[in-house]
């Protein structure tokens, strides 16, 4: 029996497959805890996350990629680290990136990603995921089996966001091919270093360059054309590192997603045939497996001044880790909140996809691309099953996650099933 007390969650590997009784355990605690390790406060409470997400003033998104780890790389003194969070911004993983920033600054940067996600591109989008991910499921649908997060959610996911942002045709699948083979490239993996996105980042600083210089009638002119609110022009890197990070963000926590979903409708025979008779509530099932199995199990704040949460005194410079798993799982907002109802009133009000100023952007792309991509499995194969052969019996099942303490996705989910004979259902598109 695991020791909980003293268990160290971020260096653990026996939190990776189940990390949900461990959620409980603190959750008992009370719905912010001290933990023992690293100068951490885990918040486990809805409410209490949500007020991590509001007061920016008070909890900085500086350490949110990679919470304790580096870390300050001095001992936090008194009651306000704001100047001393300033001085070594830098020096934490990711400090070149939106995801990182805090306002004023963030305010400007969110405002140019914006300014690409515009409703007439996300349709355009749209069409192309309607186009490529039949395209893809030709590869390997007379095959009756599939491997879906490399053979599909991951080319898939890369592809979708390669076509967002404009990147050319004939670069496409190199781009792909290093997102999805590169585990240093998937934000929060193993081995991401300062900037996992580095590959990208270089990539991304042509098309800029190239456009400014030469503009086209394309995607990539309108990226590089974007502004910020007040109307200037932002340097080229600045522009470069907005593209990157939807890029990588994007493909990354997507493509758990769509996996997810994917073993719950595999795994309930009684719950695909009610999704084939009512697709109409595919988007109230997405929303429950992002509350029940967000992809993102961890997002860090660090505390600027000292401060009390739900009760609890935090001192400035501490790591504030909210569980967001956890947090969808609070009885307080959430009725019999282990059990999955896919038509469940209030599933909306998940923080999977974070709230506040610091929501991700890419949250109704990431919909969209599940929906999408569950609508196409439903209509071209029919019985989509577990394969029993690679994860177990339905009483002994056998999946294996990532082993990061900040995301959560399968590392591999073979599924069986029998191509439909239709494989088109237009009108409910």
């Amino acid at each position: 029996m695991t020791d909980f007390e003293t268990i160290d969650y971020f260096m653990d590997p026996s939190l990776t497959d189940d990390p949900y009784s461990y959620y409980e355990y603190l959750r008992s605690k009370g719905p912010v805890v001290h933990l023992p390790h690293h100068n951490v406060v885990a918040v486990t409470g809805y409410d209490e996350v949500f007020e991590v997400f509001r007061e920016t003033a008070t909890y900085s998104s500086c350490n949110c990629i990679s919470g304790p780890f580096p870390g300050l790389p001095v001992e936090p003194e008194g009651d306000d680290v704001n100047g001393l969070i300033e001085q070594h911004r830098h020096e934490l993983p990711m400090s070149e990136y939106v995801i990182t920033q805090d306002p004023p600054n963030h305010a400007a940067h969110r405002g140019l990603v914006m300014g690409l996600l515009t409703p007439k591109r996300m349709r355009e989008n749209e069409d192309f995921m309607w186009s490529f991910s039949d395209q893809s499921i030709d590869e390997f649908i007379g095959n009756g089996a599939l491997e879906v997060v490399d053979d599909f959610a991951r080319p898939f996911t890369a592809l979708v966001i390669a076509d967002l942002l404009g990147v050319p045709e004939e670069d496409r699948r190199e781009v792909r091919d290093h997102l999805v083979l590169t585990p240093a490239a998937r934000v929060g993996g193993a081995g991401a270093g300062h900037d996992p996105l580095a590959f990208l980042a270089e990539r991304f600083t042509s098309y800029v360059e190239d456009r400014r210089r030469a503009p086209q009638k394309d995607v990539l002119t309108q990226l590089a054309s974007v502004t910020y609110p007040d109307g200037t022009t932002p340097e080229v890197d600045v522009v470069v590192r907005m593209a990157a990070f939807l890029f990588g963000a994007g493909q990354d926590t997507t493509a758990r997603l769509i996996s997810t979903a994917l073993r719950v409708i595999a795994t309930d025979p009684e719950l695909q045939q009610f999704l084939r008779d009512k697709r109409e509530n595919i988007p109230s099932f997405i929303e429950e497996v992002l509350r029940l199995e967000g992809p993102v199990k961890c997002d860090f704040r660090m505390a600027r001044v000292s401060t009390t949460l739900g009760g609890v005194d935090i001192k400035a410079g501490t790591t504030v880790a909210l569980f967001l798993s956890a947090a969808n799982r609070d009885p307080r907002r959430f009725d019999h909140p282990r059990e999955f109802d896919p038509s469940r009133p209030n599933s909306y009000d998940h923080v999977a996809f974070g709230r506040g100023i610091h929501s991700c952007p890419g949250g109704p792309l990431a919909r969209i691309e599940a929906k999408v991509s569950i609508t196409q499995f439903l209509d071209r194969m029919s019985d989509i099953r577990i394969s029993e052969a690679e994860h177990g019996p339905a009483s002994a099942r056998r999946f294996e996650y990532s082993p990061t303490y900040t995301g959560r996705g399968l590392q591999a989910l073979h599924l069986e099933f029998t191509p439909a004979e239709t494989t088109l259902n237009a009108a409910l598109r």
